[in-house]
């Protein structure tokens, strides 16, 4: 009965703002409380805090942090599938449920990608070579931020963090906790392109400068060729005359053979 009740007030979502909704705010947002509380349920806990009384804490081999840019995000799930990580993958309670109030966003974006997090999450769980657990944050650092929750935490189990968050790169990095930003780990994964390279692209719009065309590689990087601006919607021959990096990534600019 509680997974039809979910079903219903998802489907409701989609009904126009004019019709009435038998569903209250409470309703619904008592739906995502139930998803979420699933998720925590069956996932393993484990302690954080280690005990003083001689006992150790459970090891946590090679231990990936995920904070919620990362999870929402979605990328890294693709990474985790293809087998580029292995071992642990670890949530805070404090991440899981930062991840529910996303999900009871009134944002329509906001609330799908909370519980598309959430499902991601799930389906991680049946991913080969991975294993997943929540940690249950306990100690000093209950007043603290979630960022700030997160690097204790990873700092204390030696793991790293995996995060969009350039911010909390840094954070994390100040605090001596290796992070990984998936937005990096992108720009890194792009093709490598130097002066003097032949390619064949297609222009699909004017740059800056109107005698300028711009296209793209398969990867996303952008290549703006030189008095290019009649080409613009035809494929053509460049060669690669400089390269520029930006925070964004790289910007090639290019000549007409």
């Amino acid at each position: 009965m509680a997974k039809q009740s979910k079903n219903k007030g998802i489907g409701q979502e989609e009904v126009h703002e004019e019709h009435r909704n038998p569903f209250s705010p409470k309703v619904v947002a008592q739906i995502a409380d139930e998803l979420a509380k699933s998720l925590i349920h069956s996932l393993p806990m484990m302690p954080h805090a280690p005990r003083r009384n001689g006992k150790k804490k459970k090891k946590i081999e090679n231990g990936y942090f995920l904070d919620t840019s990362a999870i929402i995000d979605g990328r890294v799930f693709d990474v985790a599938a293809l087998g580029l990580i292995s071992g642990v993958i670890v949530i805070t309670e404090s991440i899981l449920l930062e991840l529910k109030h996303i999900a009871d966003s009134q944002d329509v974006v906001k609330r799908e990608r909370g519980r598309k997090g959430l499902s991601l999450l799930e389906k991680l769980k049946k991913t080969r070579g991975i294993k997943v657990n929540v940690i249950s944050e306990n100690g000093k650092n209950g007043q603290e931020e979630v960022d700030e929750k997160l690097i204790t935490v990873a700092k204390s189990y030696k793991g790293r963090i995996i995060t969009c968050d350039y911010n909390l790169e840094k954070k994390a990095s100040i605090s001596g906790v290796v992070a990984i930003n998936i937005n990096t780990l992108a720009n890194f994964l792009k093709v490598k392109a130097v002066p003097g390279e032949a390619l064949y692209i297609k222009l699909l719009h004017l740059g800056k400068d109107p005698s300028q065309g711009v296209g793209y590689l398969d990867d996303g990087t952008m290549v703006v060729v030189e008095r290019a601006s009649s080409d613009v919607g035809r494929h053509v021959d460049v060669i690669v005359s400089r390269v520029i990096q930006t925070t964004a990534g790289r910007i090639l600019f290019a000549k007409k053979i």
